[in-house]
């Protein structure tokens, strides 16, 4: 882990997902609907679906996160030539709406939560997909706010996203632990001003962006760790 800043943060603002929810879970089922392609179909479908809420941000083009979903499954699978049909995919995003955990996740947001920090999703997410996921993985009343891109029509890294976890929080950024697995959402929330822990759970190397995350571990438990460190 790099080193902690210097004061105790106030709150915790986390990424949905790949963050909390596994979105690579959906290997399994693609893999039932299409042998020997549901990994590719996977990570294909997770590149297009960051890439389009990029474009859709910079060209001030904006679509649900719900949406672009949809979207980047159905180009996923004509670049892959596989048979979507309109119950594959149907089913596939629903699916995608109940994306469970990571192992260690619940009992971290249950520790962070007994230390009296408040929490949040800062998502790309749509207000319906992540109160359909917190309720499906019992995480209802661990959070103070889902806040959720739809509300400013723009994506991350849009500083507009960010800003909206310190407008609920009404604390400075630099007293809020953003937490996101995605390198390049960590060092964007770094550059809007949030202390940030990047969860680089697959061990990739730092992005070569000028920018370091304030902190970095393998888990999310790792998060637990570094904020007790900062309070002790």
């Amino acid at each position: 882990m790099t080193q902690a800043p210097a004061r105790p943060i106030k709150a915790v603002a986390f990424d949905a997902y790949a963050t909390l929810f596994d979105v690579y879970c959906m290997e399994a089922l693609a893999e039932e609907y299409f042998p020997g392609q549901g990994k590719a179909l996977t990570v294909l479908w997770r590149q297009k679906q960051i890439e389009y809420t990029r474009v859709r941000s910079m060209c001030s083009q904006f679509r649900t996160f719900w949406e672009v979903t949809r979207d980047a499954l159905i180009f996923a699978a004509r670049a892959l030539q596989l048979d979507l049909n309109d119950y594959r995919r149907q089913h596939l995003m629903n699916q995608y709406a109940c994306l469970r955990p990571f192992p260690e996740n619940l009992a971290t947001l249950q520790a962070l939560k007994a230390m009296g920090l408040p929490l949040a999703i800062l998502s790309n997410g749509t207000h319906s997909m992540l109160d359909i996921a917190v309720k499906y993985n019992d995480m209802k009343d661990l959070f103070d706010h889902i806040l959720s891109a739809d509300s400013v029509q723009k994506f991350k890294t849009s500083p507009e996203v960010y800003q909206l976890a310190v407008d609920a929080f009404q604390l400075p950024a630099s007293d809020i632990l953003f937490v996101s697995s995605n390198a390049w959402d960590a060092c964007a929330g770094t550059w809007f001003g949030f202390t940030t822990f990047w969860v680089n759970r697959n061990q990739q190397p730092d992005e070569m962006l000028d920018i370091t995350p304030s902190a970095t571990g393998a888990l999310l438990s790792d998060v637990l760790t570094y904020v007790r460190g900062l309070h002790a």
